[in-house]
């Protein structure tokens, strides 16, 4: 096994931190099942112990090398502290819920999504490599970050549901690529540390969309994600409907995702062009871009909009409004940046795609060179800004939705 810190290394991604000795394989018992929850944990032995003690901070990949291929293991060697820092936020609970290992994800089993899990558990490897998730939506934003200079922290959105403290005094948080999967505490911890003049940035699309909740299992505290999807099936329904687990935004107690993250998701799947619509947004700055420049590719597959049918945070700045047809309709994808009393700012994408412009034409989908410079530009103008403090004391948001005028309505709502 070798072990990889994640980051900047003079152009290099990763830098090897560990390696252990030969280590002779074993069958393991077969995949465990829950049936009525169609919950798949993987009850192995112990083959190996790895000692992380003197780990710098960071994001790792754990690479096991074998004589007919390899697989990784993504681990989180987490922060003593966030203040002062710009938090790096691991979406772990996004990565579970799109697990297939043993056949059964929050979307299907075997027969689709009649028979799909409720619960999935982390007491099981990931899927296909084991760092799908990690590579498309965190490796390239976190190197971004780490070359930017500014002093990050990193943890888990676990870690967020733990700690309601975890990001006092912290100066950002960022979201990166996909981040669909919250609980109740962890959108507390955003709405408090928003108010206490943290930025936050959500470098995808979707994000904060389902509503999840945590349970024990044999080897640990909140190893287990819940979520139903559909209220009613949820055995708290009727009783806490406050942890109904069921989309953010719908009944039986609605909590749109808007409300904190400024744009609302809408449809799936698309591919469009990204179009500026404000060049002097100082996020922009530097990157050359005129209202109208347009990047191919870059919107997609999933995409959220400023949506005036549903609560938003005022003032709200869209910075880029793309058209695209996407379920039969035809609407937007917007890029936004909010302030509030606090100070905070807070910048969504808009696109999914935000994170994969990052590898330039190696993210496919007609991405262009130009895409990259743009995106790394715009993400480092928006890391150290916010790594000063509350950005809406320095760069307020000047609403334009008047001007904008995006189309009404609540809109077409894809499956996310």
């Amino acid at each position: 096994m070798q072990a990889y810190r994640v980051g900047w290394y003079g152009g290099s991604q990763a830098h090897l931190v560990w390696s252990s000795a030969s280590v002779p394989g074993q069958v393991q018992p077969a995949a465990a099942f829950v049936p009525g929850v169609n919950m798949v944990t993987a009850p192995w032995h112990p083959s190996l112990t790895v000692p992380t003690t003197g780990w710098p901070e960071g994001a790792y990949l754990l690479k096991l090398v074998a004589p007919n291929g390899q697989r990784y293991v993504p681990i989180t060697v987490r922060s003593p502290s966030t203040v002062g820092k710009v938090v790096i936020l691991q979406g772990v609970t996004t990565w579970q819920a799109y697990n297939l290992w043993g056949g059964y994800d929050l979307y299907s089993g075997p027969q689709g999504f009649a028979d799909r899990s409720r619960q999935v558990s982390f007491d099981r490897p990931y899927a296909t490599d084991g760092a799908q998730w990690f590579l498309s939506f965190e490796l390239a934003p976190i190197a971004l970050a780490e070359r930017s200079g500014v002093p990050i922290a990193y943890e888990t959105d676990v870690d967020l549901e733990q700690n309601p403290s975890l990001l006092n005094g912290a100066r950002a948080l960022i979201s990166l690529g996909h981040d669909e999967y919250y609980s109740a505490a962890m959108r507390t911890a955003l709405l408090g540390a928003r108010g206490a003049g943290t930025n936050i940035a959500f470098f995808g699309a979707n994000a904060m969309y389902r509503h999840i909740r945590f349970a024990p299992s044999v080897l640990g505290a909140d190893r287990i994600e819940i979520c139903y999807k559909v209220a009613g099936e949820d055995p708290l329904y009727g009783t806490d409907n406050s942890q109904t687990t069921q989309q953010w935004r719908d009944p039986p107690d609605p909590r749109p995702e808007s409300v904190i993250t400024g744009v609302f998701y809408e449809c799936n799947p698309v591919s469009a062009p990204y179009v500026v619509y404000d060049p002097g947004n100082w996020i922009f700055a530097g990157t050359g871009v005129r209202q109208g420049t347009s990047f191919p590719g870059m919107v997609g597959p999933e995409y959220d909009r400023v949506n005036p049918a549903v609560p938003i945070p005022r003032p709200i700045e869209v910075l880029a409004h793309s058209p695209l047809a996407c379920g039969g309709a035809n609407s937007y994808a917007d890029s936004a940046y909010y302030t509030t009393a606090s100070g905070a700012g807070v910048f969504s994408s808009g696109t999914m795609r935000w994170v994969c412009a990052m590898r330039g034409t190696a993210c496919g989908h007609g991405m262009t060179s130009a895409a990259q410079v743009f995106v790394d530009q715009a993400t480092l103008n928006l890391l150290r800004a916010f790594a000063a403090g509350p950005a809406g004391l320095t760069h307020p948001a000047h609403d334009n939705l008047a001007v904008v005028k995006p189309a009404s309505g609540s809109a077409y709502q894809g499956v996310g």
